[in-house]
Order: C-alpha cells, then structure tokens, then sequence
C-alpha cells in the first residue's frame, strides 16, 4: 500500500500543471472548483491551455443538529477551459429520521467564456464561466417527497466572476468571487427539487473573497443564498468561513466554519467542515 501511494503521489507531481498554487481553488460540496459553498470561474486542476489537470476530493461536514455530510468527487480540467466534474453527497439525518441518510449524485460541466482570473492584472475584467450541474436524488421518495419536494432530479446554471488582485491588502493578494445560480434545488438537492410554495426556476447570488496569508495558507468567506420553497421548512443562506493550507503544489486542506440557518426541523444549524483535495 506504501509504495502503491508513493507511485501516485510521483506520479501527480511528474504530471502537475504549469499554473500557479491555488489557481484552481478548492471543491465546493456539488464537486465544481471554487469555494467550499459556491463554485468559482476557474477551473479545477493546474493544467494550462496547452494541459490537462484535475483534482479528487473528500469532504465531511457536521452541524449541531446532528446532521452529517460526506462528499466524494473528481474533476477533470481540459486546457483551462472546460471543466467536467461528478460527486456524491451522502446526508446522514441524524435524530430527525434515525438511521437515515439521502444520497446525492451530480454530474457537472463548466466553460471558461472569456477572461483570466490570474494573469490580466493590467484589466478590471474577471474571469468569466458558466456552468451547469445535473443532480439525481436517490432517496426522493423517503424524505424529500414527504416534505413537498416535486421531483427527485434538477439541473442548476450558474454564472461565475473571479478575479485575483495581486498585493491589493496590504501586499497580500485577495481573490474575489460573484455568481449567479438558477436554481429549483431545495437544500442543494439534498431534499429534492421544487415544492408547494415554488417550482419554478430563480435566480441566486453567492458572493465570496478570500486573502491569500501567505504562499501556502488561504483565509476566506463564503454566503450562498438559496431557494425556500418548501412551506413546511424555511430555507436559509449558507455561509463559511474557512482557511486552507497547501502543504504540496498537489495537496490542499481546507477546514471551516458553517452556518447553515434551518435545516428541515432544526433551527441554528451551524457547525465545521474538513476538506482535502489532491491536485494535478
């Protein structure tokens, strides 16, 4: 087993990327480059135009209610354009449905449209992406469609701005983020798609920034705003703060707080997450 992740890791590093530490910034819980909440315009991996690079994820999130997330994934970034990902989210309910937990799969792709978030300092103009993900929740019928959900699948589209502004804190670079999601998801997809108050699609923001400390260590905040379209349950926005260290050019670690607001029938669902995620 040694040596077997001896070749692996030998092997990532012979075949990094060019772009720079952090470039292709963490995975966010549906498997899309970008923050912990909300994905970013750039695209996962080091690869650049003439590359291909990519990463592999594991995330697992507690909340004061019991509940618990762990999200695994890849993606695969081609020529710092195109950006194709797949994750499954397995919620644990916790004391709310004992034993139970909801699997979410979500198949993405991300299109960098105009713009580099890195190397045009001389412009105002952000890198620019757009994406879409397609999640299938496969236990609809337990939860989800007993609160009100309509449908156990949805697509979401998103546009995503990220600029990096170098030395722009006293020195330090500072990343920041904007996006616009569309969007019927109830909980991310976690408890279906739609319900009895809306289903229809609307449009979201999320917003973030982050400063880089140093070569190896990122601090930042993240608020993702969300649909409330159940009347049984009010959704809230989610939001983080987080820090992650780059230990290796291919290996990133990423701890945060969470405020999660309502979940299902728990009020004040805040609580942390740790993230690690190789890089190549």
């Amino acid at each position: 087993m040694q040596a077997a992740a001896l070749i692996c890791a030998t092997s990532l590093t012979a075949h990094a990327g060019d772009r720079l530490l952090a470039t292709g910034g963490v995975t966010q819980i549906e498997g899309a480059a970008g923050g912990g909440l909300m994905p970013w315009a750039v695209i996962s991996g080091y690869g650049t135009d003439k590359q291909i690079g990519g990463s592999m994820f594991y995330t697992h999130a507690e909340t004061r209610g019991d509940f618990t997330l762990n999200t695994t994934g890849v993606a695969l970034g081609l020529f710092n354009r195109v950006e194709v990902s797949g994750s499954q989210a397995r919620f644990g309910l916790g004391d709310t449905v004992p034993g139970a937990q909801i699997r979410l799969n979500t198949l993405g792709v991300k299109v960098r449209v105009l713009g580099d978030a890195v190397y045009e300092q001389d412009s105002w103009l952000p890198q620019i992406s757009v994406g879409a993900q397609y999640k299938y929740n496969e236990n609809f019928n337990a939860v989800p469609k007993a609160l009100g959900a309509k449908d156990r699948s949805g697509v979401d589209y998103y546009i995503a701005a990220s600029k990096l502004f170098l030395g722009a804190i006293n020195g330090y670079n500072l990343l920041l983020n904007a996006n616009l999601h569309a969007t019927k998801a109830n909980q991310f997809g976690l408890l279906g798609f739609g319900g009895d108050k809306h289903d229809s699609y609307r449009v979201y923001p999320a917003v973030s920034a982050a400063v880089m400390l140093s070569d190896n260590w990122l601090i930042g905040s993240e608020i993702r705003y969300k649909p409330d379209n159940l009347s049984v349950y009010q959704e809230n926005s989610a939001q983080d703060i987080f820090m992650t260290w780059f230990p290796h050019r291919n290996v990133s670690i990423t701890g945060a707080y969470i405020d999660l607001g309502r979940i299902a029938n728990k009020d004040n669902q805040t609580g942390w997450y740790l993230s690690g995620q190789i890089n190549y």
